[in-house]
């Protein structure tokens, strides 16, 4: 034991040096070198033990970086944690609150990307998704105006390491399979319960008292404290219910059905014009993994006065929504980030009214540009703000049309496809119906040139006095697809939809 003790002191300081424990600068140089942040990947892996070997191939490198990236995160989040005391009003502490959550998700995520059952397509989801959360969080204190005091407090490398995983572990789409109208990762078991006309309620909410519960929150609470993580349906009696719901990180699998759309309504009224954040606005936000919605109406009533107002945030992967109505002006439908999946869902708006990054596919559902107060719409904002993010919005087998209240102003109303809210804005369209109310060119600039050249948007095969691709924009990022380019984007490529889409029961097409 003496001579053991002995050799433990003798050997502390050569653990400690660099040149044992550090990576050569060498090493460092030459893998640095291949992502969009090299500086920044120099500084932390130099600075950083090396507990491993050498790094001989790429998935070391990976490995390592997710480390590096998860180790700051957590730094950041702490850091952030700390900073509540120093808000100086109502609008910082709304901005600085979401970006505890936000922070939260993001190791999170950062973690499940480091499991060795991760696969590289779930790992580059997951990296995508914890880099929005961070550009959710900065966004936040710059809508409402209180970007000058707690932010800069909160200036971190971390979006520039995850930004370098996504560029290391880039992989390319594959074709998944697609089973009765949805996408493979929905599990047989939800594809039945979607597609049953009485599903078994494991709760039932209902204004009368006959139900197990009166507000949709108590069933919501008593839900997360189920043991197990299995399907969980609560069904939604017929009625409106004014309530902020959330489905937060820990309720996975959690099912919402209501009677029918229009007969179970969750309406709620927060926006940016009354002191929340586009983030906590949302009536009805999910995060919880696996969540279903089906046969019900989410509303913002906030009106277009009062700028953005969400009705649905979804961030919960493999989420699924069928037969849905989602009614607001603008930033209705916030698809915020992960895998998510809409069929057969009515989408109501006025600007940017279907936003966000994340991986989604929308399929015969129906999108109704209303009268706006600006007399412009803008059906999508796609937020990528990397170009090795897998993510982007692509309307399939849908219907372009104008709601009730733009049809007799339709004429005085500009309304185009979407516009790009970041620098890789990345949409398409794909065989859907555009009416009239869409204009000859189609989509329409951020802010002068801003993302011209690298945005992606695309068209194929869609029909209607609106879909004429003859005086669409120049735009280098524009694209009239071909069928090969356009399958891309179905629900198999896209949202790797044959893994998790039959499971849910919720018919699909996989292809084109």
């Amino acid at each position: 034991m003496a001579i053991r003790a002995v050799l433990a002191i003798v050997l502390a300081p050569l653990l400690l040096s660099p040149t044992i424990l550090g990576y050569t600068s060498g090493e460092i140089k030459s893998w640095c070198a291949k992502t969009p942040n090299p500086e920044t990947c120099g500084h932390f892996l130099s600075h950083r033990k090396n507990e491993n070997n050498l790094i001989e191939h790429e998935s070391d490198f990976l490995k390592v970086s997710l480390e590096v990236a998860l180790d700051r995160a957590m730094h950041a989040r702490a850091n952030t944690n700390t900073l509540g005391p120093k808000c100086e009003n109502d609008r910082e502490k709304a901005a600085w609150e979401d970006c505890l959550k936000l922070y939260e998700y993001t190791v999170l995520g950062l973690n499940e990307t480091m499991s060795t059952k991760c696969t590289k397509f779930e790992a580059q989801t997951w990296l995508s998704s914890a880099l929005t959360n961070l550009e959710t969080c900065r966004a936040g204190f710059y809508e409402l105006g209180v970007a000058d005091h707690v932010l800069p407090l909160m200036s971190n490398n971390v979006s520039k390491l995850i930004s370098n995983t996504l560029a290391i572990n880039k992989v390319p789409y594959n074709e998944p399979s697609y089973k009765e109208g949805f996408p493979s990762w929905v599990r047989p078991g939800d594809r039945k319960l979607l597609q049953s006309s009485s599903p078994a309620a494991n709760l039932v909410v209902a204004q009368d008292g006959s139900g197990n519960y009166k507000t949709i929150n108590e069933a919501i609470s008593a839900a997360g404290k189920r043991s197990g993580s299995g399907r969980f349906v609560i069904h939604i009696k017929a009625g409106t219910y004014k309530e902020n719901v959330q489905i937060t990180k820990s309720m996975k699998n959690i099912m919402l059905i209501g009677d029918g759309v229009g007969k179970t309504i969750i309406t709620g009224s927060r926006s940016v014009g009354g002191g929340s954040t586009t983030f906590n606005s949302a009536t009805v936000a999910v995060v919880g993994d696996g969540f279903i919605a089906r046969d019900l109406t989410v509303k913002n009533t906030a009106g277009p006065q009062n700028h953005q107002a969400v009705a649905l945030r979804s961030g919960a992967d493999l989420s699924v929504f069928y037969r849905c109505s989602f009614e607001g002006y603008q930033d209705t439908l916030y698809v915020h980030s992960q895998r998510q999946f809409y069929r057969e869902c009515d989408i109501y708006g006025t600007v940017d009214f279907i936003f966000g990054n994340a991986a989604v596919v929308f399929q015969n559902c129906n999108l109704y540009a209303r009268n706006p107060p600006n007399k412009t719409n803008t059906l999508t904002a796609q937020g990528r703000t990397d170009p090795n993010q897998n993510t982007g919005i692509s309307i399939q087998n849908c219907r372009v049309t104008a709601a009730s209240d733009l049809k007799p102003v339709q004429s005085s109303v500009k309304t185009y496809l979407g516009r790009p809210w970041k620098q890789y804005s990345r949409t398409v369209f794909i065989r859907t119906y555009l009416d009239s109310l869409i204009q000859p060119a189609g989509w329409l600039p951020w802010s002068g040139n801003f993302a011209l050249d690298t945005l992606y948007y695309g068209e194929y095969s869609n029909t209607g006095p609106g879909s004429s691709t003859a005086l669409r924009v120049k735009w280098k990022g524009y694209h009239v697809l071909g069928a090969s380019e356009a399958s891309k984007f179905t629900v198999g490529n896209f949202i790797a939809g044959n893994s998790w889409l039959p499971a849910t029961t919720v018919p699909f097409t996989s292809g084109l």
